[in-house]
């Protein structure tokens, strides 16, 4: 991708991020807990590593994920968020702003920092079309032994699902509002479907459909699809590029784990 369209996938999908969570602003329940937190991090990280530390967010939206780094006992959390949903992120976190450092710039201004335990960025990094410049960033930012935990989706079983979502992306990323949420009403109600065939047929993926999507609210899953179809960037990783993503910014000890046989959870260590 030249350098002009990669700005411009950049700055489209800051933008759409930015409507995304300065609409859809609350971060309750299961989807919002420590819980969640273990469940993504796939033991690769504990939320009790995370107690009296300071650790940092990239990516933070409407500030779910750096909620969980809170209530998990960090110290302190530097949040950094490029779009408007900053604004949203500090008032949802208003009572905890003595534990919070606002950032509301790209992710590679992580790098102004230097003495950090630990970054996470779930669900981030594969909406980002170069985001080695920010891994690098992290990398310099850590201490001596930090670790960066990113969660990040996957390419390999994810394929008959890859063959319907990456021609319907083409489509829903370019929809007025209005639509796309209409017809992330309409493939809610699919979910409701294959959820609740999922309780009594081993259908493929029952593991995620029962001890994941089924934990969150109907609001929270059409949040979940609308999340898929919005951005207008989005990559796949294989094993393999997810692997290579830490390891060649210098992280060492780079361990991967699959999540629910549709994703990869990584950490490496400084």
């Amino acid at each position: 991708m030249k350098q002009a369209a990669l700005e411009d996938a950049t700055q489209k999908t800051i933008q759409d991020f930015g409507e995304q969570w300065t609409t859809y602003t609350e971060n309750e329940g299961y989807y919002a807990s420590v819980a969640m937190f273990e469940d993504i991090s796939c033991g690769l990280i504990h939320a009790s590593d995370i107690k009296g530390k300071k650790v940092a967010d990239i990516g933070s939206g409407t500030g779910r994920i750096v909620g969980m780094l809170l209530n998990a006992g960090a110290d302190h959390v530097v949040a950094v968020e490029p779009s408007a949903a900053m604004d949203v992120l500090r008032k949802n976190l208003s009572a905890q702003q003595d534990r919070l450092t606002l950032v509301q710039e790209r992710g590679e201004a992580i790098g102004n920092f230097s003495d950090l335990d630990l970054i996470t960025s779930f669900g981030v990094l594969h909406h980002i079309p170069a985001p080695e410049p920010v891994v690098a960033q992290c990398h310099k930012a850590l201490k001596a032994d930090g670790k960066m935990l990113v969660w990040l989706y996957g390419r390999e079983g994810n394929e008959l699902y890859l063959t319907f979502v990456l021609p319907l992306r083409h489509i829903t990323k370019k929809l007025p509002d209005p639509i796309l949420r209409g017809l992330c009403h309409t493939l809610n109600v699919g979910v409701d479907l294959y959820l609740a065939l999922s309780k009594v047929v081993p259908v493929p993926m029952r593991d995620y459909m029962n001890k994941m999507l089924g934990k969150l609210t109907r609001e929270q899953r059409y949040l979940t699809i609308y999340d898929q179809l919005n951005p207008n960037y989005a990559k796949y990783y294989t094993k393999q590029e997810a692997y290579d993503l830490l390891a060649t910014a210098g992280f060492r000890n780079v361990e991967i784990a699959p999540r629910y046989g549709y994703s990869w959870t990584v950490c490496g260590q400084k």
